[in-house]
Order: structure tokens, then C-alpha cells, then sequence
């Protein structure tokens, strides 16, 4: 449902696929009319501060940045409706007795913005491209590992053949990583998909100038997917500049000054200057999946000592940062689960802060302080290497790992922080020199813990990005998540992902922070937008009352 003149926070599964807020017209002098009448037309600009996709194929690689924007022109198999898989391009579904096939009916009236029709054909070309190693996916790879064959059984039925029941394949499928593309774009070299990938959304690529915009163009033939899948009506926008504004102060003066309509990566002094009924309006809408934690490295340097991770952790002075440097726009998570996961646990007494207690397991583990301060051990000093992602990463945020670097180095830690931007900082982690890192992940449904955690992830997937990150190998932990994600009983799930999170917990590899940041200012002269499954604005039901 769409709600006039209101701005209402997602609070359910975040991206449910058809709750959000319809912002009131801004008129002279800043104040909000109601403005509840659709006007066709007009382009909107959007400015985002996050690291400009190197390709625009959601399939290759798989973050966050290519989410936001395919959002506009991919569309998914399925969608979320209060975190339940409903339909979307596939019109329903059934799963096999055994769990181990799941069959697709699709629609049969949507066609790709080249002319090529939506069918069975298509879906099994998508899934073989996420799943070919030369795509080099990792999001989309990893959400679709059951799959061990797609059969186009008639032009609008697919059967998956899976290697095991997967419980969160439904949920995986809402994700633009997994979208589905024009199998005849797809022939192309990648080179030129990923300069005008082809979906069937409201929008469609017409051009991409690096370093500055991509532009989109209103899809005119599209098909709506109906109210649980964002909307009934076709765009009503005439297109989309999607800027690329790495600076925020610039950022937000454009959004001041009118220049553009909707940014993100907004910094915590903007958000609370945001108003319910001012002329910028926040919209806060936490991604699902993990929340925004440091991983510690336990398969490599230092942190292979499980006495000095939980040092670490309890070294760590986390929430004076947090209350200072966000403004109170967000809140310390205890668990490795988004707060809108309904399967996340928290555990409060693992995180507090007691430098006492870091430097007495330090003494017990044999680091002794040297005279500066810093601990050595057998000739070595006791460094922990952090890079950092300047495009992932807020300045509050970078602040509050500065405070944790003061705070460590006060029990004996040496912080090497490394700010770095976004390919070479995927570049560090591929090749494993980190010690700690902070590594938002997002994907729907607590099934992002075996991505996250399982030790067969530590495997790097076809793009060499590899997920646990915290190099956590504990068979104990993956059987409980295996048999998580094979399991459809809900309160069964829900005992196993409990488990799981205690010992994923209580291994000192991980230390939550907050949810992952995910705020949008929108001017309100912009109405009608809605979120994805991933939590990304989309803008196919949007209209601006200029």
C-alpha cells in the first residue's frame, strides 16, 4: 500500500515489496501540500555517494551499488510481502515431496525492453549465466549453490533441480542479483552487457558516461507485476539521472538546492535535519541479512588465538562513538543479524566493554607491553591490519573505527587502519591481508549466516571474493546451518539459526556494531516510491510534483 503525504519506516522484513511513503509536494517557502494525484513525466535525478558499479549486470560481482540501480530495469522471479515470498515474474510455485525440485509457473505477457519475450528459456539462461565461473558472481552465485540444473519443461514452466532442499531459494530469487536479464542481451559480450544490461523493469539503460551518470529511460511497454510486487500502473516518470556524487557535503547541497530529488549515504546531521513534513524527508530502511559488525580474521595472524579475538572484542569501545558520531540515527546491535531478521539473537553480556578484562587475557596469552605501549610477543608486535572502504563506509563511520583503534591501543593493540577504495579494498580481502574488516553483506532471510559462516565459504566464489571472512571452520556449526537451510518447519528454523548465532557469537571472530546504515533523503516534491526486497528505493510507481 501506498500512503499519501506520509513518510512511513519500514519496520517489517526490509524491501517488502510494496511498503513505503508517498512524500507531500513541496510549494513555495519549503511547506508540504497533500498531493495524492499521480503527474506523469519529468526525469529524476538521484546522487549516490556509494562507489560507482564497474558493471551494470547485477550477475557479475554482486554488491549493493549495482542493486540500487537495477533495481530500476531487473526484475525478480519473486518478491516479499512482510518477508514472505510472493509472486512476482513467476505467477506461483511448488516444491517436491522431497524438497529437492522446485517448479516455476511464469507469467506469460511480459516482455524485455529488446523485444525478447519473458519465458522458461529465459530463466534457465539467467540462472546458468549467474551460476557460469566466467561470470564472476559472487552475491547471485552464492544464493543459487542448490541448483544443480534448470529444465525449461513448457515455454512458462522451470524445474530446479536441487542438490539439497533449500529453504531460503524463494526468498534468494526477490534479489536483483538473481534477476532475470534478456537472454538475448545476455549472448553479448560481457563488456557490452555491462555497459546496458536489458531487463523487464520500468526503466531501461540508455547510456552510461564514467565518473558521472547513468541515464534511464521510462520503459513504455511495461507490464505492472501486480500490488505484492511494487505496483499496477506503468511509470509514470519520463526517467532517471543517477549521479555519481562521492562527496557528501556536495551531495547534499544538491539535494538543498533542488538539483537532484533523492540521495544516499547520508551523514547522522542530515538525517536530523530531515522533517516528517519539511522539504527533505528521511527514509530509513535497514537492509535484511547481516548487520554491520567487524569480522576478525581467526584463520590468519594473531587472531588465530581465540584468547586474543575476545581481547579484542572486549578492548573495543563501542558505544560512546556511536552515540557521539551518529546523532542517534543508530542504535548498537548485538547480533550478526539485521534487526528486521526475525531470527536474529542477541547477546548483550559477549560485547561489554572491560579493558580489565583484555589485558588479562593479553598477560594470560603471553603479549607483553613493550615500551610504547604496543604488546609483543617472540619478537612481534602485536598489529592487527584494518582496511577500510572509503565507498562503503560513512565518516562517522571511519570516526568510530578511529575511536576503536584509541581504545585497542590503550590495552596494547597496534590498529593499522588503511582507508582504500572500493576495488582495492576487495583486492585486500582476496588476498587475505586483513586482520579485521568491516563487511556489510546483505541478502534476505537469516540463510545469510551459512553464507556468511559456513566453512565452505571460505572457498572464494567464481569473482575470488570468498564470504566468511572470519574464516570460522567449526563443524558443529556447519551442520546446524545446513540443516537451517533444509528445513521449511519455521520453529524449527528458528531453533537451529538460534544456535548457530551462539556459536558464531561466542568464537570472538565477530563484533556487532549496528544495522547496516540505509538512509535516503528525498525531496518532497517526490512521491510514490517504494522499496525492494534488498531495501533499495524503487522508483516504478514515483511520480515528482514540481
Amino acid at each position: 500500500m501506498i500512503l499519501d503525504s506520509v513518510q512511513k519506516r519500514v519496520t517489517a522484513v526490509a524491501g517488502a515489496a510494496a511498503l513505503l511513503l508517498t512524500l507531500a509536494a513541496c510549494t513555495g517557502g519549503g511547506a508540504a501540500t497533500s498531493s495524492s494525484t499521480p503527474v506523469d513525466g519529468g526525469t529524476l535525478v538521484y546522487a549516490s555517494g556509494d562507489a560507482e558499479p564497474t558493471c551494470l549486470d547485477p550477475h557479475v560481482g554482486g554488491n549493493y551499488p549495482q542493486a540500487l540501480l537495477s533495481s530500476q530495469y531487473i526484475e525478480e522471479l519473486t518478491a516479499l510481502d512482510d518477508g514472505k515470498p510472493v509472486p512476482a515474474l513467476a505467477e506461483s510455485w511448488k516444491t517436491s515431496d522431497d524438497g529437492k525440485a522446485l517448479t516455476f509457473t511464469l507469467r506469460d505477457d511480459v516482455t524485455f525492453t529488446d523485444g525478447t519475450p519473458f519465458d522458461a528459456a529465459a530463466v534457465v539462461a539467467n540462472i546458468e549465466h549467474v551460476q557460469d565461473p566466467t561470470t564472476a558472481s559472487s552475491t547471485g552465485y552464492l544464493a543459487l549453490q542448490s541448483i544443480t540444473k534448470a529444465t525449461a519443461t513448457d515455454d512458462h514452466t522451470v524445474t530446479l533441480t536441487l542438490s539439497r532442499p533449500d529453504s531460503a531459494l524463494l526468498e534468494s530469487f526477490s534479489q536483483p542479483w538473481v534477476g532475470m536479464e534478456s537472454p538475448k542481451a545476455l549472448q553479448r559480450s560481457q563488456a557490452v552487457n555491462c555497459e546496458s544490461p536489458v531487463g523487464t523493469g520500468p526503466f531501461r539503460v540508455t547510456g552510461w558516461k564514467h565518473g558521472d551518470r547513468v541515464t534511464l529511460a521510462k520503459n513504455a511497454d511495461y507490464t505492472p507485476l501486480g500490488k505484492q510486487a511494487g505496483g499496477t500502473t506503468k511509470p509514470h516518470l519520463a526517467g532517471i539521472t543517477w549521479r555519481f556524487l562521492p562527496d557528501s557535503t556536495s551531495r547534499y547541497a544538491a539535494l538543498q538546492s533542488g538539483q537532484v530529488d533523492v540521495i544516499d549515504n547520508a551523514q547522522p546531521d542530515q538525517l536530523k535535519a530531515a522533517s516528517s513534513k519539511g522539504a527533505i524527508r528521511d527514509l530509513d530502511a535497514p537492509r535484511p541479512g547481516a548487520s554491520n559488525r567487524l569480522e576478525l580474521n581467526s584463520g590468519h595472524g594473531v587472531f588465530r588465538d581465540e584468547a586474543v579475538r575476545k581481547a579484542f572484542i572486549a578492548g573495543a569501545e563501542v558505544d560512546p562513538g556511536i552515540e557521539s558520531l551518529f546523532l542517534g540515527t543508530a542504535k548498537r546491535s548485538y547480533s550478526v543479524l539485521s534487526s528486521v531478521e526475525p531470527y536474529g539473537f542477541s547477546d548483550k553480556s559477549l560485547f561489554e566493554y572491560s579493558p580489565k578484562q583484555a589485558k588479562q587475557l593479553l598477560d594470560d596469552a603471553g603479549w607483553k607491553v613493550g615500551s610504547d605501549g604496543i604488546r609483543e610477543k617472540d619478537g612481534q608486535q602485536l598489529t592487527v591490519t584494518f582496511p577500510v572502504s572509503t565507498n562503503q563506509s560513512v565518516p562517522a563511520e571511519r570516526s568510530l573505527f578511529q575511536q576503536i583503534q584509541a581504545s585497542e591501543q590503550a590495552v596494547g593493540f597496534k590498529v593499522v587502519l588503511k582507508e582504500l577504495d572500493l576495488s582495492s579494498w576487495y583486492a585486500a580481502l582476496a588476498a587475505n591481508q586483513y586482520d579485521v574488516v568491516s563487511a556489510p553483506y546483505t541478502k534476505v532471510g537469516a540463510d545469510v549466516l551459512r553464507i556468511l559462516y559456513d566453512s565452505a565459504s571460505i572457498t572464494p566464489a567464481p569473482s575470488g571474493y570468498f564470504a566468511n571472512l572470519a574464516q570460522l571452520d567449526d563443524p558443529k556449526l556447519d551442520d546446524l546451518l545446513q540443516q537451517a537451510a533444509q528445513t521449511s518447519d519455521t520453529s524449527e528454523r528458528g531453533d537451529l539459526y538460534e544456535q548457530a548465532q551462539k556459536l558464531i557469537l561466542s568464537s570472538g571472530t565477530v563484533l556487532p556494531l549496528y544495522d547496516q546504515q540505509n538512509h535516503f533523503l528525498i525531496r518532497s516534491a517526490v512521491h510514490g516510491v517504494q522499496t525492494t526486497a534488498v531495501s533499495t528505493p524503487w522508483f516504478g510507481t514515483a511520480w515528482i510534483d514540481r
